[in-house]
């Protein structure tokens, strides 16, 4: 039983519900499968996929970064504790492994993206994460990917599951950069080379106003190109809480302001699948 709450905290397991929760919100919504989701074997089949490839990304990242957690979130430590190392190895080689299988048992193409995310989660927790903005980007693409990746289940592609896609991409960004800002003390004393550390909080802080603006301008312009969605849809769901989390931005200088932002990012985030049943 230990063992089994070690994994779920170590595999994040409400963020791996999260990725579920879209995903099936997508299929149901912007594919309109509707009810039918649910008696969908092969949407099982891929979100089973995706979800285990994401949870031996956070098992691999855990196990590059015990020494920095224990100064960041010493409180959420396993690997080491609860898990020894070896067993994380496996526990991350199995789930990679298994994770690509069932991608290839519904066509090559998803089994494909599979092994590519499973190698980028691996090479991003190994060396990317302690670049300036690149493994940022690396993870936010993977997020994004895990929404569009329902493309090559059903073989169809629609402009809102394009804008979807992108708002996971700009949200998890705009949350990456800000975790990286809540971790700059573990982060620079390990020689990291994240944003914050490399340009300092203050210059980090307009990165993220300008991402916003180019977010929110984008979120425009597909809406007035492609989407045709009333921009009233966008404010209470999209523009009021993006507006909310820049001002708090603004005032945040301290470790748990930007944990309470990085939750905010979440908030945001789930604000936007559950607005799929409205669109």
């Amino acid at each position: 039983m230990q063992l089994l709450v070690s994994l779920f905290r170590l595999t994040r397991f409400w963020n791996l519900t999260i990725i579920a929760f879209a995903q099936f919100f997508t299929a149901a919504c912007l594919f309109q499968r509707g009810a039918g989701v649910f008696t969908d074997v092969w949407l099982f089949i891929l979100s089973a996929s995706t979800i285990l490839i994401a949870a031996a990304g956070y098992i691999i990242n855990d196990y590059y970064d015990v020494k920095i957690d224990l100064i960041n979130k010493p409180e959420r430590v396993v690997i080491g504790k609860s898990i020894t190392r070896r067993y994380a190895i496996f526990f991350h080689t199995a789930l990679s492994f298994l994770g690509v299988a069932l991608g290839l048992l519904i066509n090559w193409k998803v089994g494909t993206i599979n092994f590519v995310c499973a190698f980028l989660l691996w090479l991003y927790s190994n060396n990317l994460k302690r670049l300036p903005l690149i493994g940022n980007v690396v993870v936010s693409f993977l997020t994004g990917l895990s929404v569009f990746i329902l493309v090559f289940l059903y073989e169809q592609l629609f402009p809102l599951v394009v804008a979807y896609s992108l708002f996971a991409f700009f949200m998890t960004l705009i949350r990456e950069v800000v975790k990286d800002m809540e971790d700059v003390k573990g982060d620079n004393s390990f020689g990291c080379k994240t944003l914050p550390i490399v340009w300092g909080i203050r210059k980090t802080k307009f990165f993220l106003y300008a991402v916003t603006t180019v977010f929110s301008a984008t979120v425009v312009w597909m809406d007035f190109f492609q989407l045709g969605i009333p921009l009233v849809y966008f404010v209470p769901l999209l523009f009021l809480p993006m507006a909310v989390l820049m001002v708090r931005l603004v005032r945040a200088d301290t470790k748990s302001l930007f944990y309470q932002l990085s939750q905010l990012c979440k908030v945001i985030i789930l604000l936007g699948i559950v607005s799929m049943i409205f669109i």
